[in-house]
């Protein structure tokens, strides 16, 4: 498939003990810094835009900087930011280095709170001033703000409204702005509070300083900002007085998870990175529920807190099926389970011919499903062979020879397709740059019988269909397969993703395509016009009233339907093998992923009015800017 964008990955550890003891302890003072490099590396691939890391020192002096920053761009962004932070102590003498004491008091990112964030945009915006994480500065330490996060609002326009309305002057109009900006504004209400009661109690001064630093309550901040937030998120923080924080949404659509002990607290994006990083079984980590945020004050102590309630738990099915590592435990698990659940649908493609079928996946995300769909066909074939040896042994005692014939057949599997080094097409143009881009994969010659055996190729998900139609089907067919059968480890990706991933625009999907071609096909062409007019009645109402007409679509068809004109549309005209696609159900996807609902990509069904709007205008965006170019 094409790779798709995720939004992000975030990291975040509390150092619960002194700088000292970590150098006592471990050996250097640099524990926590060196544990967010390593959570970060082994989330790289959430983010390949940039990444930054921020950090905050608790018991800096008046005049003393207390919080720090690096970002950069590009794939190598990690490696980067943390060179420029090591680069800060190539001048100091071992005993300096080896002296936490020394390190606390003079030296930067020498603090208590990590954060780290690793970006890949989907919005459109790039660049350093769009990398996490965001600062937002103030002369009193408890209204300094720090925020990063993994998330995309669909309610912007509205959050930007209610904070200018309040007074505020967002300097930008995007959501990662407008959250820092109606947080930071909280938070700011939240100090003034703790002041007054100060000033009650008769502190001066420092005092009230003091008191405001040891009393702010982030849970306050939360439970008045986080309502406004339409979308999936994790979002984490902290305070330049050292009050941290980290919320999930309350449909938990993004995922996160945390461990603590006595001496750190870390959150991370996937479960696994805590657990190489920090030499954890995976019952020792827990998931960050929906609408729950865990907060650590001042002094070290930890709350977890139910901020906003559950609303409909809709986590992403996408995580499971292509984002999150393969190594969890139980995404390995889901993975297996949604390729052995394509068994039925994949021996009917094949008439039930498993001997002369081979069977192969697209790398090298499809990796895990491939696993599992082996072990459904091979479950099969022995069930198959219990039942024929069974039946051999009713009326005669069989011959070794008739029980070789029964016990022969195997389910083939090779490493057909091969992903090739990375090919520079940008250093050519047109037909020559279209030939490079077909060459991305090869394929290992003589995995097959020529005219004889079926292909059966699997992937993680079929979204746009490019690389197959210019790639993948060309030079599998340079096999000569008697057909080709390509497989979905996931179901049809029908609609656009409004919380995270690059999937945003109607004629991107191939099924849309197949399905706006059936309807002129069909005669009911009539129907693009009835949804254009029914999106537009529906955006005039409030987003919690609407429903998603793009539904109305894909009504008149079938799963098979929509598959088959794919296939027309995405076989080249040179290629007559001939092919199939078999797509997960939607059942099956449940099946696989009891506990990840999230399927509005498939289904339509939007967690949030936010959703729900934008599929009704981005259906309008493509009528206006597309369809009517193209069918006038």
């Amino acid at each position: 498939m094409e790779p798709l964008k995720h939004e992000c990955g975030v990291a975040m550890i509390r150092l619960l003990k002194p700088l000292e003891y970590y150098q006592q302890k471990y050996g250097s003072w640099m524990y926590g810094l060196d544990k967010l490099y390593l959570l970060m590396e082994k989330q790289h691939n959430r983010g390949q835009e940039g990444a930054g890391l921020a950090c905050v020192k608790m018991e800096a002096n008046a005049g003393e900087e207390y919080m720090f920053r690096e970002r950069a761009l590009g794939s190598g962004a990690i490696t980067e930011i943390f060179q420029n932070v090591h680069r800060q102590f190539q001048d100091l003498s071992p005993q300096q280095l080896s002296d936490a004491t020394y390190a606390k008091n003079c030296l930067p990112f020498a603090g208590n709170i990590y954060m780290g964030h690793l970006r890949y945009s989907t919005t459109g915006k790039s660049g350093l001033s769009f990398v996490h994480p965001f600062l937002r500065r103030n002369n009193w330490r408890a209204k300094n703000l720090c925020l990063c996060g993994n998330f995309n609002l669909t309610n912007v326009d509205e959050i930007f409204h209610e904070i200018t309305e309040k007074g505020q002057h967002p300097r930008i109009n995007s959501d990662t702005y407008i959250m820092l900006e109606l947080m930071g504004h909280r938070l700011d209400r939240e100090s003034e509070r703790l002041y007054q009661i100060a000033t009650d109690k008769g502190l001066e001064g420092r005092q009230i300083t003091s008191f405001i630093e040891d009393n702010i309550d982030l849970t306050n901040v939360l439970r008045t900002s986080a309502p406004l937030f339409d979308g999936g998120y994790v979002i984490c923080g902290f305070t330049g007085s050292g009050e941290m924080f980290s919320i999930r949404d309350p449909w938990g659509i993004r995922p996160a998870f945390w461990f603590r002990d006595e001496e750190v607290l870390v959150v991370a994006s996937e479960r696994p990175v805590i657990q190489t990083a920090f030499n954890l079984e995976a019952d020792q980590i827990q998931e960050l529920l929906p609408g729950q945020a865990v907060t650590v004050r001042k002094n070290g102590t930890v709350c977890l807190s139910q901020i906003l309630q559950p609303k409909g738990v809709k986590p992403c099915s996408f995580e499971r099926i292509y984002f999150s590592r393969g190594s969890d435990r139980d995404v390995y698990k889901e993975r297996k389970a949604l390729g052995e659940q394509l068994t039925e649908r994949i021996t009917e493609a094949i008439d039930g011919d498993v001997p002369h079928t081979v069977f192969s996946y697209i790398p090298n995300t499809a990796e895990v499903a491939f696993y599992g769909m082996l072990d459904g066909f091979k479950k099969q074939l022995n069930r198959q062979k219990v039942d024929e040896l069974y039946a051999l042994t009713q009326d005669h005692q069989p011959t070794r020879e008739e029980i070789k014939a029964v016990l022969r057949p195997y389910v083939r599997s090779e490493k057909v397709a091969i992903k090739d080094i990375k090919l520079r097409t940008f250093i050519t143009g047109g037909n020559s740059r279209n030939d490079l881009a077909a060459h991305v994969y090869d394929i290992t010659y003589g995995s097959l019988q020529p005219y004889v055996d079926n292909l059966v190729i699997i992937d993680d998900s079929i979204v746009r269909g490019t690389t197959l139609r210019e790639s993948i089907i060309r030079i599998l067919d340079r096999l000569h397969p008697k057909q080709i059968i390509l497989v979905s480890s996931c179901p049809q990706v029908r609609y656009p993703d409004y919380y995270g991933i690059d999937m945003a625009r109607m004629e991107e999907f191939c099924a849309f395509r197949a399905a706006i071609a059936l309807l002129h096909d069909r005669g009911l062409a009539q129907t693009v016009a009835h949804v254009y007019a029914c999106c537009k009645e529906q955006l005039a109402l409030p987003a919690d009233e609407q429903v998603n007409c793009v539904k109305d679509i894909y009504a008149p068809f079938d799963d098979a339907d929509i598959s088959q004109k794919m296939v027309e549309m995405l076989q080249p005209p040179t290629v007559t093998t001939p092919i199939q696609i078999v797509f997960q159900s939607l059942d099956g996807l449940h099946k696989a992923c009891p506990n990840h609902g999230g399927d509005w990509y498939f289904s339509g069904d939007y967690p949030t009015p936010g959703g729900v709007r934008l599929v009704n205008q981005a259906f309008v965006n493509y009528y206006e800017n597309i369809y009517n170019k193209e069918y006038k």
